[in-house]
């Protein structure tokens, strides 16, 4: 409710105490004025008040805290405004009409609130359905509201479809949830929808400003800036959270209070920790983590935080606008903007994938704080590895110098960036670089900033790109002949001699040779062969024979699979053993003696035997 409404009212005397109002009920707003941050919404409510075109139905959805439900009894009291002068809908609701206050305070008899997480069942939905036969008591209206709409069952959903799409004109419905892809397609075609936006971090600012300032608390910006972010465009938690920082602060709220509070990290210190990770200052950066850890910021917190402040340095690449964000401290536009001109887009990216896999490994562990601090190892330490792109302009310039030349600064020449090694004391910088055809030497100057305690420095984009003066003539190719394939067991070869087991062995489970030549192969494929087996195995065979293969499926059966050609082999092997009469003989001399595996000794026939049947040859417990 809005402050011109509860004037005089936060404080009510129950039982002869004085009952205190939170903030988030007694500064409710009462109108379509008082609500921030939902402009569109309230444009479009105005004019269609205007020309008289008020839907039967609206759908009110947004993240908790922006005002779903607020805004449903707002356009509860448009729908029934009625004062001396005024009888008719109305967005103007600056003079409070005649059932106003009872709507705003839910107790109206007409304006019924449900809440759908208590009533899910059809027989809620037919209690509604009868009742809207009959005309309101009192107001223009019979209004319902229900919340957390999406919580209904499929059968009260399927109750309220008819009801909803031709109400009878006294009848209107209000519904409101945090989760619009779990109702109805149906529900939701038969009602106007409005998209409630989280509220901007600059307006929940001068929002919790202004109460602040009608509380009478002295409150900082800092402070006002940190609740802001912590409610993430819920006004709700805005005010919930204000409401406990000046229960904290007795009366008083500052950045300091607000931080132990949240177990937020100073945002200053923030970005330090992101400067010594950036440098590869690993020292520095453990015991800058250690340092908040020890003031109260979980650890969790802190690599989220950094993570934000990681996404505002590459954002500010791009969008410099994005400094006008009130929700920033000046620490952060300051040395944020001076990041952005300093790193690279890729060396951010890379740093925000780390911290996007290391964030759930802290939260998840029984020890965050070690957790925490290995990831703070592994970003350090990848601060002074090439990003892909460095690492091969770096073999391209030094493949570009022949061998014996002479460099005018006495060390190698390199594209990518030059870091310290550990000895090294002073500050990093890329010296000159000499053309390998003894003409004039040009240099490319890389801006740095000077690592401490003879730690890496940070990768910075190169101002202007590194000249190549030489560049080496291409190795010869040397064609080699194609590989022979004329059966499935070349083609297991194949996969064994180039250590691809997984799909050796769907090669011998799932294909079955219809027929083969040369740079052509007909399978069928058994059931339960993966879709892209034959795609797969068009393109190994590209890759280890040298040559194009075209791999078509036929309708044709096919022979045998090879798994299938061993299984046999080796049943007929176990048969021919069983009936041998020396085993036998064994079998019966020992009860509960079984034959495991048979093997026999190389014979003359065994090459004209494998070419027929060809098996896999280092398996052990294949018939040989």
């Amino acid at each position: 409710m809005s402050e011109a409404g509860n004037s005089g009212t936060d404080q009510a005397i129950q039982g002869g105490a004085v009952a205190y109002r939170v903030l988030a009920r007694k500064y409710r707003p009462a109108n379509f004025s008082e609500l921030i941050g939902q402009e569109p919404m309230v444009r479009t409510l105005t004019n269609a008040f205007a020309t008289g075109r008020i839907a039967q139905a609206w759908m009110l959805t947004g993240v908790r805290g922006v005002g779903k439900t607020t805004t449903a009894r707002i356009l509860a009291r448009a729908l029934n405004y009625r004062t001396a002068e005024i009888d008719q809908p109305s967005v103007d609701l600056s003079v409070p009409g005649e059932h106003c206050q009872a709507i705003m305070e839910g107790r109206h008899v007409d304006v019924i609130e449900m809440d759908a997480a208590s009533h899910t069942g059809i027989d809620d939905i037919r209690d509604i359905i009868e009742r809207v036969r009959y005309a309101p008591v009192s107001a223009r209206y019979k209004v319902y509201i229900i919340d957390e709409v999406h919580m209904l069952s499929t059968q009260a959903f399927n109750g309220l479809l008819k009801t909803l799409e031709e109400p009878p004109p006294h009848v209107k419905f209000i519904f409101a949830t945090t989760e619009i892809r779990k109702v109805p397609i149906t529900v939701l075609s038969r009602c106007q929808r409005f998209d409630l936006r989280r509220i901007g971090a600059g307006a929940l600012v001068a929002h919790l400003s202004a109460i602040a300032g009608k509380e009478g608390i002295a409150v900082d910006d800092e402070a006002l800036a940190m609740i802001a972010r912590a409610a993430e465009g819920s006004a709700r938690d805005s005010l919930s959270i204000l409401d406990q920082a000046i229960a904290h602060g007795g009366g008083t709220v500052d950045a300091e209070a607000v931080r132990a509070m949240l177990g937020l990290a100073d945002r200053a210190r923030i970005v330090d920790l992101f400067e010594h990770v950036m440098k590869g200052d690993v020292a520095a950066a453990l015991a800058e983590f250690r340092n908040q850890y020890d003031t109260g910021a979980d650890p969790a917190a802190v690599l989220t935080d950094l993570a934000e402040f990681n996404h505002l340095v590459t954002r500010l690449r791009f969008v410099p606008t994005a400094l006008d964000d009130a929700s920033l401290s000046e620490d952060e536009r300051q040395r944020g903007a001076d990041f952005a001109r300093a790193l690279s887009v890729r060396v951010l990216s890379r740093t925000w994938q780390m911290l996007l896999k290391g964030i759930p490994e802290v939260q998840s562990s029984n020890r965050p704080v070690s957790a925490a601090e290995m990831v703070l190892i592994r970003l350090a330490h990848a601060a002074d590895l090439p990003t892909l792109d460095e690492a091969l302009k770096s073999l391209e310039g030094a493949a570009s110098v022949p061998n014996g030349a002479q460099r005018s600064s006495g060390t190698p020449a390199s594209s990518g960036p030059v870091s310290p090694g550990p000895a090294s004391s002073g500050p990093a910088s890329s010296g000159p670089v000499s053309s390998g055809n003894g003409g004039g030497a040009s240099t490319v100057a890389q801006t740095r900033m000077p690592a401490t305690g003879g730690a890496q420095t940070m990768r910075l984009v190169e101002p202007e790109p590194m000249p190549v003066a030489f560049v080496a003539p291409p190795e010869p190719v040397v064609e080699t002949p194609p590989v022979p394939v004329k059966s499935l067991a070349d083609i297991v070869a194949l996969a064994d001699a180039n250590r691809d087991m997984a799909f050796k062995v769907l090669v011998k489970r799932c294909v079955r040779l219809v027929r083969i030549e040369p740079g052509r192969i007909d399978v069928s494929l058994t059931a339960d062969a993966p879709k892209m087996l034959l795609n797969d195995l068009t393109a190994k065979l590209r890759a280890w024979t040298g040559r194009n293969w075209l791999v078509s499926l036929s309708k044709e059966e096919g022979g045998q699979t090879l798994a299938e050609m061993e299984s046999t082999r080796r049943e007929n092997a176990f048969l021919d053993a069983k009936s041998d009469p020396t085993v036998a003989a064994i079998l019966a001399r020992f009860p509960g003696a079984k034959i495991i595996d048979v093997r026999i000794p190389d014979a003359p026939e065994a090459d004209a035997v494998e070419a027929e049947m060809p098996v896999e040859p280092a398996a052990d417990d294949d018939e040989t």
